[in-house]
């Protein structure tokens, strides 16, 4: 038996049929209403070819699809696949059946996965490696009787409520339809839809007098609106034309339709009690309150302390009902899932039960007044961000607040800290064992994979376990592919991925081959970068892209001032990024393994070059894999800068900080080389959706102000969230992050020179300045970054390993 026969014996011995047996009142209730929604089979069967059509059009002819009912599954949803019995060459070669189109299209990914080594990812992390699947008429053939893949649980859910801003806001139609083919090959059956919502809102808050330009201060920019949904801010980045309103609202109409073609069930919005300040003027004896900051520099009402309405106030649930049914009116009855996180980073004015309970029903009873079959998905991350609050009886309140089986919990952390373990299973609700894994949409290689490989099978087969699926709520997509890809198989394993055995087959498929140097770094990949067990929330901290604002000379062991300590510790909202910190007088960038080791993968990595030269896939990973231990080592060069200036030598000072600028300059060159890591892309996908110069100035200052301060400054003070969605993007790194890096370390250089204090504040107006005028770049003048990758990956990555790492590669 080969060894790729051998890896499919083995795959489908560990995915052996488990049908979900459901102990959840309502749940299997839920099930069948939702099955009786969706869109016939020929429509499904339809839709899953077109897909198969985009992925290979050489082989639409190879495969049959077919719908059957869940009786052939056993109750669950499952897919099929068998050999087609041919009568002439010129009929199918595969059939493949499913209870829905999803389950069709797992399958065909299931397929030429462990029966032809193809793999598929999005295109922005290297793209599909199809060149693996034989020509038609020479598919390989499954062993007689076929196969049968079960779902362990209902659901695979996707997004997170963030995703929209950080990853999908500057999307058209062609680029989401790619992104629901991807959801569909990776079975995913529950996604977030939260598109055009803001158009919806705009036909419900005037049917309460509210007019346009009260909603112009309410709705942000379209690079906040996940915030100002949320009610963390108002009027940042806006006001939203018409145009964008009317724009999003015909995508969404799309976006639905494609998901229920596919019979996936979107998961749509509802109302969490944010409401527009006219709103308390039109209705004065509403219980409307309004929120404290959140994040702003100096409190400032033109963008902070938005206002919440009661939710049991009555007009709470007259403005939820009427929400729902705008949606039920543009989208039609498409799904009972919505989601709702009125407690999300707000807590509640008491920690009385009763009060609790009653928030919970009202917030219930808005949903279900709109749709009488509602079922509310919250996010489960209130119970760990504010866990001094969310005690057992909070938490039970809040849970039991609705019918069982009418409130499904996202365990939204739970690859780092599963609440399902401390909570008894959320105290009886159903949940969805979830990995968030990406803060912000930072570029980091960064991951859990054991964790990924076991915790879902862990929580399924608990006592008394309550799960009801698994997730991915990422802040942002793009990055990491081989952590979406193992997460998205645990959707259909019923037993834990002997981690090791999965990445040889993952690296085979991903490049096309099997090449021995490959698979070496792939292991220590697997030791270091996707090995992290220290508890932190990985939000990117390299110096290069979130740069120390503090004063060194306050830091060489003696007393921190408050003000200092709160630059050199760069706080992030409340305890929601980091689950632990280390108490240092340093600045900490994140780094839980041996970077000498990933520089032993990277050497062994290049060393396949020649193999792999013209795979995409490849140069994606060796630009990712060099970036990263680049970084990593600037982060001690910056060290080394700091303990120089400390000790007064000039000389260490001068060549450690021009060190940390060179390797700017030389990161920022290999990210060139790359289509995927470039910041004209982001720039040039926002201003694509203008429709007037005036909606192009303001889409790029959004695009812009996003991924560097985020939020509002003031002459001497960042943005509470700078470089908060930082990225490691060409163009980025030298018009952005260098000047930053190079005037801090002018003043430094000025100071040891004159012997004279440490200007931080000086540096500090001075940087927000050039940040400023930056963001704006309209105001001084365009500057078109490219889209296009200019220079050979592997070379550049050839010579930064010489000139960096000190070792010549074996020819």
């Amino acid at each position: 038996m080969s060894s790729l026969n051998l890896l499919f014996f083995v795959l489908i011995f560990t995915a052996l049929p488990h049908p979900f047996v459901s102990k959840l009142e309502g749940i299997d209730v839920l099930l069948d209403r939702l099955d009786s929604k969706r869109v016939n089979s020929s429509v499904q069967e339809s839709a899953a070819k077109a897909v198969l059509q985009r992925l290979l059009p050489t082989h639409v002819n190879s495969f049959h699809f077919k719908i059957v009912s869940k009786d052939v599954c056993g109750g669950s949803s499952c897919f099929l696949i068998d050999n087609y019995k041919r009568t002439s060459q010129n009929e199918p070669e595969i059939t493949i059946k499913g209870t829905t189109a999803v389950e069709i299209t797992s399958g065909l990914h299931w397929y030429i996965k462990y029966w032809c080594g193809a793999h598929v990812s999005w295109d922005k992390t290297g793209g599909f490696q199809i060149a693996s699947v034989p020509k038609p008429g020479s598919l390989p053939h499954v062993k007689d009787g076929g196969v049968k893949i079960q779902r362990p649980v209902p659901w695979n859910y996707y997004q997170n409520v963030v995703t929209s801003s950080y990853s999908y806001v500057w999307w058209e139609w062609e680029r989401w339809e790619k992104e629901i083919d991807w959801m569909a090959l990776q079975g995913i059956n529950l996604p977030l839809a939260f598109n055009g919502q803001e158009a919806i809102w705009q036909k419900v808050f005037m049917n309460f007098n509210v007019t346009m330009e009260d909603l112009n201060d309410f709705f942000s920019g379209p690079a906040f609106l996940a915030w100002a949904r949320m009610g963390n801010l108002h009027g940042w980045g806006g006001p939203l034309s018409q145009n964008w309103l009317n724009q999003q609202l015909v995508l969404q109409k799309k976006i639905v339709s494609r998901m229920l073609e596919l019979g996936m069930t979107p998961v749509l919005p509802s109302f969490a009690g944010n409401v527009p300040a006219a709103l308390k003027k039109i209705f004065p004896s509403a219980n409307i309150t309004r929120l404290g900051d959140w994040n702003t520099v100096d409190r400032n009402p033109r963008w902070c302390c938005t206002y919440l309405l009661d939710p049991t106030d009555p007009l709470f649930v007259e403005i939820g009902e009427a929400f729902i049914k705008q949606q039920i009116a543009e989208y039609g009855d498409v799904t009972d899932i919505y989601n709702c996180d009125t407690f999300n980073e707000n807590i509640p004015p008491t920690n009385d039960t009763n009060y609790i309970s009653s928030l919970g029903a009202a917030v219930y009873k808005a949903m279900s007044e709109g749709d009488k079959d509602a079922v509310w998905l919250m996010q489960g991350w209130l119970f760990y961000s504010d866990s001094a609050f969310w005690k057992p009886p909070q938490m039970k309140a809040l849970l039991h607040s609705v019918p069982l089986g009418k409130m499904i919990v996202l365990d939204l952390f739970a690859d780092v800290k599963p609440i399902w373990r401390t909570s008894s299973e959320f105290y009886g609700a159903p949940y969805v064992w979830c990995m968030l894994h990406n803060f912000g949409g930072n570029i980091e290689m960064y991951g859990i994979l054991d964790s990924i490989a076991s915790g879902p099978v862990d929580a399924r087969v608990s006592e008394n376990s309550t799960m009801v699926g698994v997730g991915m709520c990422m802040e942002g997509i793009e990055q990491n592919p081989v952590v979406y890809e193992l997460m998205s198989e645990m959707a259909f394993r019923n037993e834990k991925v002997q981690v090791l055995e999965w990445l040889k087959t993952y690296a085979h498929r991903r490049y096309g081959k099997a090449v021995p140097e490959v698979e070496a770094t792939w292991e220590i990949l697997y030791h270091t970068v996707y090995n992290c067990t220290d508890g932190i929330a990985d939000h990117n901290t390299d110096f290069i892209v979130k740069f120390p604002d503090w004063d060194p000379s306050l830091h060489s062991g003696s007393a921190i001032s408050k003000r200092d300590q709160m630059h050199a510790l760069h706080a992030l909202p409340g305890p929601r990024r980091f689950l632990s910190e280390e108490n240092s007088d340093m600045p900490q960038a994140h780094l839980w393994y041996s970077n000498q080791e990933l520089i032993k993968g990277l050497k062994l990595f290049l060393n396949a070059g020649n193999a792999l030269a013209g795979s995409a896939t490849y140069r994606y990973d060796l630009v990712d894999i060099t970036r990263q231990a680049l970084s990593k080592l600037a982060n001690q060069v910056y060290m080394d800068a700091v303990i120089a200036f400390q000790h007064k030598d000039a000389s260490a000072f001068n060549i450690h900080s021009q060190k940390f600028l060179q390797l700017i300059k030389d990161i920022d060159e290999l990210l060139a080389s790359n289509d995927n890591f470039l910041l004209g892309t982001w720039l040039e996908s926002a201003k694509k959706l203008a429709t007037n110069p005036s909606e192009m100035i303001q889409y790029e200052f959004n695009a812009r102000t996003q991924v560097t301060m985020w939020y509002d400054t003031n002459i001497t003070t960042q943005s509470k969230l700078h470089d908060y969605a930082n990225k490691f993007w060409s163009g980025l790194l030298v018009d952005y992050y260098l000047p930053r890096a190079s005037t801090y370390f002018d003043y430094m250089s000025k100071s040891l020179r004159e012997k004279s204090e440490f200007q931080v504040d000086r540096w500090r107006q001075q940087w927000i300045f050039i940040s400023i005028s930056w963001q704006s770049n309209w105001k001084t003048g365009t500057k078109n970054y490219p889209i296009r990758a200019k220079g050979d990956s592997i070379a550049i990555a050839k010579a930064l390993y010489d000139k960096y790492f000190g070792q010549q590669l074996i020819k």
